[in-house]
């Protein structure tokens, strides 16, 4: 068992404190028998804290007509790169493009074993050889606090072609081998202007196909895309978010709103579509268009005002995620939906469950709805 006892700079000690290794998913769930697809994994559902324990196409049964889901459409991008500083071997991890055209990078030492562990990031100047006589030279940290990730000059300032003809996913320790790209896209994922993406899959809508977007539909649940395109989060680090590029388009924003005045449910699916929302939204709770960058960082002080429900894997207790989830369901649901999902054995990680955290709607509970100021 590897037991996880840091507790965020950020955020509280958790109740629940540890993960075992046995419970990383290191595969996608299509790969682990025959007859199984994206959404047969399984659906851990909190409402308060009541919690219940279903597969995941049972997801139409749990919303209602009028509901909406906001879903992230940006691709997962080929984002990491073979390259060498001087004779050493080094994989980059491309983050985030920048307005300047630089990127924002993470250099990774290989470990023999198809994945990569941490490496000392800078210093300013170092110059990477990636492959097609490719430079990379490194800049500046991407933030004075944390030297891991680095802007970064690229001499071919094609990067989406380097990374289509020479990158691979992003791929952790935890899980078993090499996957193709088409792995890690989701159903809802879109082709951008400018081959932007995720560094990392939008990882929540996975376990959506066709056939149940299809079901959704039939029972009167709605769709709102949103983008945010999401950076690099290595699994030995558990930083808040670094700024990351969004956008809410204006008939995005119209149906959030329009949903918000009637008597549906926003549902984020994912904690990226929760961030994007929630920086498009005023201090009165109405969802404006916007596009940019967003640093925002969702906690039980800070608050959410637009969204009611999540659809989200499963976190490590030092992640800054869980703070979104305590500020949308309170730190006592969050706790004993933990606790159920360790008891109950599901599978963390991007591969893995998902859990789905809806408004307490019991008139005799002392919780409140996710919208309490």
């Amino acid at each position: 068992m590897t037991t996880v006892m840091g507790v965020p700079p950020f955020g509280r000690g958790r109740e629940w404190g540890s993960v075992p290794e046995e419970l990383s998913a290191r595969v996608p769930v299509e790969q682990r028998g025959a007859g199984l697809d994206r959404d047969s994994v399984r659906l851990l559902v909190s409402r308060g804290t009541e919690v219940s324990h279903h597969e995941f196409v049972e997801l139409p049964l749990q919303l209602r007509a009028g509901d909406l889901l906001v879903v992230n459409v940006s691709p997962t991008l080929a984002a990491a790169v073979d390259g060498r500083v001087g004779r050493a071997r080094v994989v980059v991890h491309f983050s985030t493009r920048g307005d300047d055209g630089r990127w924002a990078v993470e250099l990774r030492d290989p470990d023999g074993r198809g994945t990569t562990r941490a490496r000392a990031g800078g210093p300013a100047g170092t110059e990477v050889h990636l492959p097609g006589d490719v430079r990379l030279v490194l800049e500046e940290p991407l933030a004075p606090h944390s030297p891991r990730l680095w802007w970064g000059r690229v001499s071919d300032p094609d990067v989406p072609r380097l990374l289509r003809r020479h990158g691979r996913p992003i791929r952790y320790s935890y899980t078993e081998r090499d996957q193709p790209l088409s792995v890690y896209q989701t159903v809802f994922a879109l082709p951008s202007a400018d081959g932007s993406g995720s560094a990392e899959m939008p990882s929540a809508a996975r376990p959506f196909t066709p056939r149940l977007v299809a079901e959704l539909v039939s029972r009167g649940v709605q769709f709102a895309p949103i983008t945010l395109h999401t950076g690099v989060a290595s699994a030995e680090s558990h930083e808040p978010p670094y700024p990351e590029r969004y956008e809410v388009p204006p008939a995005s924003a119209r149906l959030i709103n329009a949903v918000k005045a009637g008597d549906g449910r926003v549902v984020a699916v994912g904690t990226t579509a929760v961030r994007a929302v929630e920086s498009a939204a005023g201090a009165d709770g109405v969802v404006r268009a916007r596009e940019g960058w967003t640093d925002l960082v969702v906690t039980t002080e800070r608050g959410v005002r637009v969204v009611d429900g999540l659809l989200t894997g499963l976190h490590e207790p030092e992640a800054s995620h869980l703070l979104m989830l305590e500020a949308i369901a309170g730190g006592a649901a969050v706790d004993r939906s933990y606790e159920e999902a360790l008891s109950g054995l599901y599978l963390w990680h991007e591969f893995g469950d998902v859990h789905l955290i809806l408004p307490d709607e019991n008139p005799h509970s002392g919780h409140c709805s996710s919208n309490c100021w």
